[in-house]
């Protein structure tokens, strides 16, 4: 029972793990203009994705362009967008071998031992799935931190950590949780002994009665 509820525990993990993939993925507040130096001027808040790039003006309005030219993006945004794909469809189909694996569902239920490794396998590739996006996420990270601390970056040009990268951390890191608890649930199957009991003491008592009839 206490196998169950970490199954279904670790599911819903990772359930909202991949909607928060999928929403970080699709936001465009990737990173944002950083307000540093003498002169700051906020009438417009630049924002940057992995698909679309966004002006906020002090109005209220929000115009965004999405990038014409895949081969005219940077290479390591490139990058970052295929890694967060491949992490989302890989976390996706994990997660469907989690669910036939899982106790609460009525797939493959004659073989208990087959069914706990189907779920422990679906965890594996949640896991997979989830390392490819904490990977992206981290070297996005890694770009902005060193673009910031360049000096030869203008000061106008500066970024910094906008809202979709943490919720795709926060994502990847409940994926990475919800993945380990469905790895971590499969039974071990019992080991049957190799020789059968032997009747020595049976036969021994038995003769020892026939002995005092």
């Amino acid at each position: 029972m206490a196998n169950s509820g970490v199954q279904l525990l670790g599911f819903g993990l990772s359930l909202v793990g991949i909607i928060g993939l999928i929403v970080g993925t699709v936001l465009p507040q990737w990173k944002m203009s950083a307000y540093v130096g003498d002169s700051i001027i906020t009438a417009v808040a630049t924002y940057q994705g992995l698909w679309m790039s966004c002006a906020f003006q002090s109005t209220g309005q929000l115009q965004c362009k999405i990038y014409d030219s895949v081969l005219q993006l940077d290479s390591d945004l490139q990058a970052t967008r295929a890694l967060m794909i491949v992490g989302i469809i890989v976390s996706i189909s994990g997660l469907g071998v989690a669910c036939m694996g899982m106790k609460c569902t009525t797939c493959g239920a004659d073989d208990k031992v087959r069914k706990s490794r189907t779920a422990m396998t679906g965890g594996i590739i949640l896991l997979v799935g989830a390392l490819c996006a904490v990977v992206a996420c981290s070297w996005f990270a890694h770009n902005v931190i060193r673009a910031f601390y360049n000096p030869f970056t203008p000061v106008n040009t500066k970024f910094e950590f906008g809202a979709a990268i943490f919720i795709a951390w926060g994502g990847s890191f409940l994926d990475v949780l919800g993945g380990a608890m469905l790895a971590a649930s499969c039974t071990r199957s019992k080991q049957v002994s190799k020789y059968p009991k032997s009747n020595c003491a049976r036969t021994a008592s038995s003769s020892s009665n026939k002995e005092y009839v």
